[in-house]
């Protein structure tokens, strides 16, 4: 049996060393992209990677901050192997030491290096996460710059699209990779670096897996039935500096809404109740309709950032689409804009009063809150992205 061994030393308390290896939302956030573990003998530990990448097994024994055993069953793996995993305290930190045990005859050749430079890098990552709160594999992946949107079949015959497999575009960021090849609300990419681009999101992490600002790569996409082929370079992701001082992220991100909304705000000036509930197209919706999903966009930051908060976080098969009867309800539940637009205005209030009354041991948990605390200092990416829509649609009643 030959042992491979990994090692790290991370200026973090114990106590997040030892939930990196036992606890699913923090799992995610520096090793796989799903997770879901029972952490006790024989309970399972499932990790995925976006490419169908997996390992299927189970955790054999754990000695809370001291020690954590799994067996590790990967789907290119000849058989099972053990992995053990020890904390130990020293000089303010924790050195993590990973010892994998893996059989030296022929199926296995080349096998251990591999999983001494995986280990390796992963590690590499978790001392990252456990210390700034950031995740490497996205610091390091480039931006494409866009905002996706839901494709149904619905918008696939609006469009004249004929294909249903794509990922439909609902806006792009000013100066980035897609906006300066071109690229516009409402195409839908189908293929990236010669890798399909599917409705599963993750189609996109796959094609770009590997990749770094600077690169070129061809895109294909539909805009309308044509079909356009061209070169985009890939833009760096500029990492947002996020304050570990749950107040002084509240107040950051106040700073950054409250344009937005005084924006969404103009749209509605010189328009009546009755224009703005009005839809462009049967299948499209009002201006009030998009608002409404705005403040669903927000509900479902207070409950999303409840589950982080809580170390439970949900992990669905994609994103779902947009559900029109639900933006409907909240339109007939505030029928006017200045309802719509207080409702809007409060739920945006709430979610910052409570990244404001975070508890201390949140933040503390740096790889959760600076994940969560990365997106509420970008807000106008969502509110901005749909602002175009609203007077689209407004327009449109006139």
């Amino acid at each position: 049996m030959n042992t491979v061994t990994a090692e790290t030393f991370v200026r973090t308390p114990l106590k997040f060393a030892y939930r990196a290896f036992t606890n699913a939302t923090s799992l995610r956030e520096w090793l796989c992209d799903v997770a879901t573990v029972a952490p006790h003998p024989y309970g399972r530990m499932y990790l995925w990677w976006a490419g169908d990448f997996y390992s299927s097994g189970h955790y054999l024994e754990l000695e809370e901050n001291k020690c954590v055993k799994f067996r590790w069953y990967s789907n290119i793996d000849p058989a099972p192997t053990e992995v053990t995993v020890t904390f130990t305290e020293k000089d303010g930190g924790v050195d993590i030491r990973m010892d994998h045990e893996v059989p030296e005859d022929e199926p296995w050749k080349g096998k251990p290096e591999s999983f001494r430079e995986n280990w390796q890098d992963s590690l590499r990552n978790l001392k990252s996460v456990l210390e700034t709160g950031i995740d490497l594999r996205i610091a390091e992946r480039p931006m494409l710059g866009i905002v996706p949107g839901d494709f149904t079949e619905e918008q696939a015959k609006t469009l004249g699209i004929p294909v249903r497999e794509g990922l439909r575009i609902d806006g792009t960021v000013e100066g980035m990779g897609a906006q300066r090849a071109g690229i516009k609300r409402d195409d839908v990419l189908v293929s990236m670096a010669g890798k399909p681009i599917t409705n599963d999101f993750t189609s996109l992490q796959v094609a770009i897996a590997g990749r770094k600002g600077g690169d070129v790569v061809e895109v294909e996409y539909y805009r309308g039935s044509e079909k356009n082929s061209i070169a985009m370079e890939l833009s760096k992701r500029p990492m947002v500096d996020v304050p570990f001082d749950p107040s002084e992220l509240a107040k950051q991100a106040r700073a950054l809404f409250e344009p937005a909304l005084s924006e969404i705000e103009k749209c509605f000036e010189g328009f009546s109740d009755p224009q703005a509930m009005k839809r462009p197209a049967p299948n499209e919706w009002s201006a009030l309709e998009v608002v409404a999903h705005l403040i669903q966009g927000e509900r479902f930051n207070v409950n999303y950032l409840s589950t982080l908060v809580d170390g439970y976080e949900p992990v669905a098969d994609g994103f779902g689409g947009n559900i029109t009867e639900s933006v409907a309800a909240t339109v007939k539940a505030n029928p006017s804009i200045k309802l719509m637009m207080d409702a809007l205005r409060r739920s945006v209030d709430e979610i910052l009063l409570f990244v404001e009354m975070l508890p201390e041991d949140f933040a503390a948990n740096k790889g959760s809150y600076y994940r969560f605390g990365s997106g509420m200092l970008q807000p106008g990416f969502h509110l901005n992205a749909h602002t175009q829509q609203i007077r689209e649609a407004l327009a449109a009643a006139k």
